[in-house]
């Protein structure tokens, strides 16, 4: 039966696995027959992926619903919809407090979307979910996890297929954990089959690569496991295959991401697995660049440190979450490590990748926090040479063990904290970054205007960790091209660089000896 084609709006709020879902969930609507547009103004039906991290972030993603509800006043836009971590976290309370939104749909909705979509349309009512702690759905233990079904993952590709990730590898053998596959060709995949769910809505030349979902530990502070549910890794065959079809579709750089990537492979029967799988994706044809996110200190190994700072294709970046350095304090957020610990940490990776990126988040007026505890976390910033810092201040998350401590702080301790802390994390990544001037860094170019370019080098990580301006840029250049360039300038976490030779060109080839 032919349906007419529909138009609707993704509009994505929060982080790159919010992204990645995004892409998702727009590979699920066109293969139903919705036509996607950019500008939610101009769509029959917009979709938020909300975010609902923080405080501040779910107040961001309820503007965005209201400022989306305000085009049906237009007469074009007929239904807004919410989904992604606030519409799973809330649910029927987000319905009943949002009668502007049409319907709020949970992850459980996401393999039929385009079918609730129709329906919503027609005028049925969406009854929206009951919220529940999603790390009941799957077994306790890791290892029972991997043949569990019923569970929706976002981002894990289609749910329907037991070898969704065996596409994209036409004429190739792929190696991943001892298991080696022949896979058809993505392109001539048919519907019914195996296949990638997922449509770039982003044309640059870095995507993000789910590696799993959900989260076991147990943070004091964080909700994300309750409603994203427990550790799930991707199989490597999946995830490679869904490298391919990236690079396929003009990806020179994965961001791999995860809630914590060093558990990856803990429930398929080998904690290892990571360090033989990014070694494995770099190799993918025309990808140039692969970087892995958020690293847990706790979890940290020799063989991972060794594997990021020195496999070819692989860039030495650690997003390494130390959230606070106050020994006592981090125990009370059912955290481990300590300053010392973290600077040990910090120097293992130094001593095998000297200019390596190390990037992390850190956490001000917990429940409990001392005025030592934050003297402890300043001296520890000052010592540690971070490229970037994340300063949040603390704020009570709905059904946390945190929520109900004692000793919280009042509103202006904590935002006289977080000012003094975020100063300083400003001041400290600044000189970091001037530090780098002579050095000879490795840029992906993202954008160009006329003979200058912006692009990201090594130690950048997307969106958070500032950006490399290129000067003297030769004609020939373009978008996804890699190039060398030696450090001329910082403003901020910023860097300016004057071009010196091309690496590899945008589709992945070493380059010509291009120098300006």
């Amino acid at each position: 039966m032919t349906t007419t084609p529909t138009t609707v709006a993704l509009v994505t709020l929060g982080c790159a696995r919010n992204d990645v879902d995004s892409e998702e969930l727009a590979g699920r609507l066109e293969a139903g027959g919705f036509r996607l547009v950019d500008d939610a103004a101009e769509a029959d039906t917009v979709v938020v992926n909300t975010c609902g991290f923080v405080e501040a972030a779910k107040k961001d993603s309820v503007d965005t619903l209201l400022a989306a509800s305000d085009y049906k006043e237009s007469g074009r836009t007929q239904a807004v919809v919410a989904v992604g971590c606030l519409a799973e976290r809330y649910g029927e309370q987000l319905a009943e407090a949002l009668p502007e939104t049409d319907a709020v749909l949970g992850f459980d909705d996401y393999a039929d979307i385009s079918e609730k979509l129709r329906s919503i349309l027609a005028g049925t009512k969406h009854e929206s979910h009951v919220p529940r702690d999603r790390r009941k759905l799957l077994p306790l233990a890791p290892a029972d996890r991997a043949n569990a079904h019923g569970v929706s993952l976002p981002g894990h590709g289609d749910a329907s297929s037991d070898s969704t990730a065996e596409q994209g590898l036409k004429g190739r053998t792929v190696k991943a954990s001892e298991l080696t596959i022949d896979a058809p060709d993505l392109a001539s995949a048919p519907a019914s089959g195996p296949r990638i769910v997922r449509r770039r809505l982003d044309g640059g030349p870095m995507a993000p690569l789910k590696l799993a979902s959900g989260c076991d530990r147990r943070c004091a502070f964080c909700a994300i496991p309750a409603f994203r549910g427990a550790f799930v890794s991707r199989r490597p065959t999946e995830v490679l295959g869904e490298a391919h079809w990236l690079a396929e579709n003009g990806v020179r750089e994965v961001f791999l991401v995860s809630e914590n990537s060093t558990s990856y492979g803990k429930d398929l029967g080998d904690l290892r697995l990571l360090e033989t799988l990014v070694a494995e994706i770099a190799e993918v044809p025309g990808l140039t660049r692969v970087r892995v996110s958020y690293l847990q200190p706790a979890e940290m190994r020799p063989t991972l440190i060794t594997a990021m700072a020195s496999t070819p294709g692989v860039v030495p970046y650690f997003d390494l979450s130390f959230q606070h350095a106050s020994g006592p304090l981090l125990r009370r957020m059912r955290r481990f490590g300590d300053s010392e610990r973290f600077l040990e940490l910090i120097e293992q990776v130094r001593a095998q990748a000297p200019t390596a990126g190390i990037r992390s988040n850190v956490i001000v007026g917990f429940p409990g926090e001392t005025e030592e505890d934050v003297d402890i976390l300043c001296d520890f910033l000052s010592r540690a040479g971070l490229d970037a810092i994340g300063v949040f201040g603390y704020s009570d998350e709905d059904g946390t063990e945190a929520e109900t401590y004692d000793g919280k702080l009042d509103e202006d301790t904590i935002a006289a904290r977080l000012d003094r802390v975020t100063r300083l994390a400003e001041d400290l990544t600044s000189t970091r970054a001037e530090a780098r001037i002579g050095e000879t860094v490795e840029i992906l170019i993202e954008s160009i205007d006329g003979d200058t370019a912006e692009g990201r080098a090594a130690h950048q990580g997307p969106e958070v960790d500032g950006s490399t301006t290129l000067t003297d840029l030769p004609a020939e250049l373009a978008i996804g091209d890699l190039v060398i360039a030696e450090v001329v300038g910082s403003e901020g976490v910023d860097l300016i660089a004057a071009f010196a030779a091309q690496v590899r060109t945008r589709e992945g080839v070493p380059a010509a000896n291009l120098t300006a």
